[in-house]
Order: C-alpha cells, then structure tokens, then sequence
C-alpha cells in the first residue's frame, strides 16, 4: 500500500515515518494529528495530540485487549487514565478527548505528558536523521527538507505546504496508518484473529437474527434445551443467543460460537471466558445436537458452512477435534487479559 503522490512534497519521507517502529505511538500520533487538522487546526496543542491518541486506541485496548507490547507504554497509560478518570470502556471518543485534554488530574497529566519524550520529535526522524532532540526542534522550526510541522515546547504547527495534502487525502492517509498499525499488531498477537477489525469502534454490533433463526430449528425440533450455564430449560422466544468465546476476541458471529443461553445470565456473563473444564463438554454437546437436526431438517442450511472454519467437513465435528481448536483461543484470550467466568 502507498501514499498518494504529490510532486511537491517528501511524501517517500513522510511514509518512512512508519517503518522499524517498536511502539504504537507514531501510528497513533499520526491518527490524531490528522484528525486535528481536518478540524481545521494548524497550531495544535501537543496536549490535545496526547489526549487523541489515548482516545484513539481505548477501544482496541479496553475492549478487543489487543495487546500493544511490553515495551509500549500507550497500552498501560490508557488502563491508568481509565482508573484515574472513572471512564467506562464503551466511552464515546469525542468525551474521551473533551475529558482529557481539560482534565486537572496531575497523575493524568503527567501519563499524557510522558509521550512528549517518546513521539512528537522521533515522528520527524526520516527528515532529520542524525538530528539529536534539540536540533530537530531548531530545523523544524524552520521547516528544513519540508518536514510536516515544527515542534515547540508545548505545540506543534503543521507545514503550510503539508496542509492541503493532508487535508485532500485524508481518507487514504488514515487507511495507511491502520494498515501499517494492523500489520504491526498482528507481529504481536500472532494468534488473535481479526486484528484490523479491532483497531475502530463498530458503531452498533449487528443483529443475530439470521442466527437465532438457525436455532430456532434445533430448539423447536427438541421442544427445549438446558442452558450450560444455569441449566434453566430455553424454549422457541426465550432465550438469548451468545458468543461462547468472547465476541470482543473472536470479533465474529460464526456458528460454531454461538448458543443459546438463559436471557438474565447473558448480560452477567458479558465478555468473560467460560471454564472449558466446566462448559466445554455442554457447550459441544449442544452444537453436535443442532448439527445432527439441522443436516436431517435443513441439510443446505448456509451456517453449516460456518463450521468448516474449524473442522475440515462438518462430520469431523468431534470433540477432540474441536476443544483442539477452542482451547488454543481461550488460552490466547486468557493471556490477553479476558476475565474467567466465576
């Protein structure tokens, strides 16, 4: 992927900003810079930039628990600012920001004010290579080799000649960013699925119709079916239906995760992982019975096909086989700071 091209601009300069990273803080300071001058801003507080780039990665962190690295200390400043300013972890961005960027919490601030030393100048890096802090400062200030913007003590200020660029092409811009972001990641959590998916807050989650019509069947074949948490008896407009796996790790609504479950427990059980040792056997049995009544009632069902991604054909659906798949997911999800279910 490459940035659009502009003959009067280093822009090879300004994708380098984004290799041999070790950190995610120039991808997200990049997000929140752009975002500032699609505001309109040209002088932008190195304040709001730090309050943007928590707001920016909050839902990836607190939600998804993507984990950024033990060197990255974004990751960390976000769970301390969470506690610090009693903030939930479905906040909306735009609060976050307002909270942050207007907060007189010192510890807060000084966890914002950390990355003063860690970004604003290392961003400029392939200008001025073998500039130390004080001497990027000065040649910024001066926009030597058309660098992006020009670093004072508490702000930056973007190169009139970069303003339109931006600007114009700010959608590609972004696009870049996250996938140079997701690719990062992904190097860290080789084993969590859908890492781009996890980077931006989904707006609304979509509905499981499709899915609790696919149960429907199995349950209304049966007449009922216990619940593997509370063992209440669910029948046909009377249950929910729920990711086994925690949605915020799986981040899909594939079959082979979904059952149906006790409408009140649901809510409680939210994204905690469920004991394997304690529900793996009920949760397989389950979906081994819907399997069998959904081949004899409804054999070319589109969500059979669901199951092929963890089995090879759907009558390899065995219970070795899949706690072989499942118990890899639930272990990684576990690392990745997923709270068991009590």
């Amino acid at each position: 992927m490459e940035l659009p091209y502009d003959e009067d601009l280093p822009v090879h300069l300004l994708a380098g900003c984004f290799n041999n990273t070790s950190a995610t803080y120039k991808f997200y300071w990049f997000l929140a810079v752009l975002g500032r001058v699609e505001l309109g801003e040209v002088r932008i507080a190195k304040r709001d930039l730090f309050a943007e780039m928590v707001a920016h990665a909050w839902y990836t962190v607190n939600y998804f628990k993507v984990s950024f690295g033990k060197q990255d200390k974004l990751q960390e400043a976000i769970l301390s600012i969470k506690a610090l300013e009693a903030l939930t972890i479905d906040v909306d961005r735009g609060y976050i920001f307002k909270q942050l960027s207007s907060s007189a919490n010192k510890a807060t601030l000084k966890e914002l004010r950390y990355f003063n030393g860690e970004v604003p100048h290392r961003f400029l890096s392939p200008w001025f290579r073998a500039a130390d802090t004080q001497a990027t400062y000065t040649a910024s200030q001066r926009f030597e080799n058309k660098c992006l913007y020009a670093l004072y003590a508490d702000q930056i200020e973007i190169n009139p000649i970069w303003v339109d660029y931006l600007k114009r092409h700010a959608g590609n811009l972004r696009q870049f960013c996250y996938w140079n972001l997701a690719v990062y990641l992904q190097a860290k959590n080789p084993n969590v699925p859908d890492i781009p998916n996890k980077l931006i807050k989904l707006p609304v989650r979509k509905a499981l119709t499709e899915q609790r019509k696919f149960w429907d069947i199995v349950v209304g074949e049966l007449g009922s079916v216990g619940c593997i948490y509370t063992n209440k008896k669910l029948i046909v407009g009377d249950y929910a239906v729920e990711h086994f796996l925690p949605y915020a790790f799986v981040s899909h609504d594939l079959m082979w995760n979904l059952i149906p479950a006790d409408r009140s427990f649901n809510s409680t059980k939210s994204d905690k992982l469920p004991p394997l040792e304690r529900y793996f056997e009920p949760y397989f049995e389950l979906q081994r019975s819907a399997l069998e009544i959904i081949q004899h009632k409804a054999p070319k069902h589109k969500f059979l096909e669901d199951y092929l991604t963890i089995v090879p054909d759907v009558s390899l659906f065995e219970q070795q086989r899949v706690f072989e798949q499942i118990q890899p997911m639930a272990t990684i999800a576990r690392n990745n700071g997923f709270e068991l279910l009590g």
